[in-house]
């Protein structure tokens, strides 16, 4: 009985085991592991070739960027000298007889200066630039020159004559600072409030100039 029991036994534990995998489908196993493998190198491959593409285009546009802020950079050093030349034009076109103009209403003034820097050593603040300045013993005019002056420039030569009056009181000048706003060209809204800031118009008309304000103008005085 005991054998026939062993014997039952190994026929049972026989029959629970797994067949063995041929050499075929090992094989096969192995061809396939090897093909996912590549795949997942031409794949990791591919996305390095991509990664390097961005990169590069980062890099192009970079470069694109750059180029385009030099070009900015030129465009508006360009535009800048631009506008200086015609600053200097529309003094060349003004400036010729303002004083004599001036003088023919009885100012009398007895100089002229361009480009004048006003400075005060005691308070750096107290510092302007003016266009052009004309003086005689009483009274000083400050004129602003623009090729077309706007309603800014107006507000600017406010300020700039305050700075005037300023320094000219720490030098015991007594005498009365106005002012002035000549352009080769100026809209009538310019115009108008040029005046009603107190400030005289001035205007090229064909190869000289005009000076403008209505009857009973007052200059405003500083």
């Amino acid at each position: 009985m005991c054998d026939i029991f062993i014997k039952e036994t190994c026929m049972e534990t026989t029959t629970s085991i797994p067949a063995s995998l041929t050499f075929e489908q090992v094989w096969a196993v192995v061809q396939e592991t090897a093909l996912q493998m590549k795949e997942t190198d031409r794949k990791m491959q591919e996305t390095d070739r991509k990664m390097q593409e961005t990169d590069l285009k980062m890099q192009e546009t970079a470069l694109q960027m750059k180029e385009t802020d030099r070009r900015l950079k030129e465009t508006n050093r360009l535009i800048g000298g631009l506008g200086n030349r015609f600053g200097e034009l529309a003094e060349h076109l003004v400036t010729p007889g303002i004083r004599e103009k001036f003088n023919a209403l009885g100012f009398n003034f007895t100089e002229q200066s361009l480009d004048k820097e006003i400075r005060d050593h005691d308070n750096p603040n107290a510092y302007t630039e003016v266009d052009m300045l004309l003086e005689n013993g009483d009274i000083v005019i400050a004129i602003e020159i623009k090729s077309k002056p706007k309603q800014a420039d107006v507000d600017e030569h406010i300020t700039r004559m305050e700075v005037l009056r300023k320094a000219a009181n720490r030098r015991n000048d007594v005498r009365k600072y106005q002012g002035a706003i000549a352009g080769a060209i100026m809209s009538q809204a310019t115009r108008d409030y040029v005046l009603q800031n107190g400030f005289y118009v001035i205007e090229q008309t064909g190869d000289t100039v005009q000076i403008t304000f209505p009857e009973g103008f007052s200059p405003r005085e500083w």
